[in-house]
């Protein structure tokens, strides 16, 4: 199977984002079956925290939400920092579904404890633009997600 990587249109630009299926392969392919069946195409970015992280992900946009298939984990030594992308979870580490996010700056404390999958190589200005909150007023937004190959 050839490298394929992971393209998000934001309503500002394309995210181009490396999969990493040496690190997490059983996310890295639930992630690709998900962005082929334009699961994420109009999701928004629900929680983005400034200097930390934007997460999305959640079909009903309020982070409770899920695709319905749990994954378990896939911890690896990938340091959390700018641009990674890494899964969302409950409290249970086998808890990660559809939900993501990416990192704005170091968050090393999350290393091995969430399952990084996949890294931005371009558009992370597009990240950092997203509106800010928790909910944002009007969230960044998903326009559609597509595999091309690397």
């Amino acid at each position: 199977m050839a490298d394929q990587n992971l393209v998000f249109q934001l309503e500002g630009g394309d995210v181009v984002i490396k999969l990493r299926d040496d690190l997490a392969p059983k996310h890295v392919a639930r992630i690709s079956e998900l962005a082929s069946d334009g699961y994420y195409d109009g999701l928004t970015f629900h929680r983005v925290i400034d200097g930390f992280m934007a997460q999305g992900g959640c079909p009903d946009g309020t982070g409770m939400g899920g695709s319905g298939t749990n994954l378990q984990a896939e911890f690896n030594s990938e340091p959390h920092v700018r641009g990674v992308c890494s899964m969302a979870r409950s409290s249970d580490p086998n808890s990660g579904d559809s939900q993501f996010f990416i990192c704005f700056d170091d968050a090393t404390f999350l290393d091995r404890q969430y399952t990084v999958w996949g890294e931005v190589i371009s558009g992370m200005e597009h990240v950092d633009a997203l509106p800010k909150g928790e909910p944002p007023a009007a969230p960044g937004k998903i326009v559609s997600a597509k595999l091309v190959d690397a």
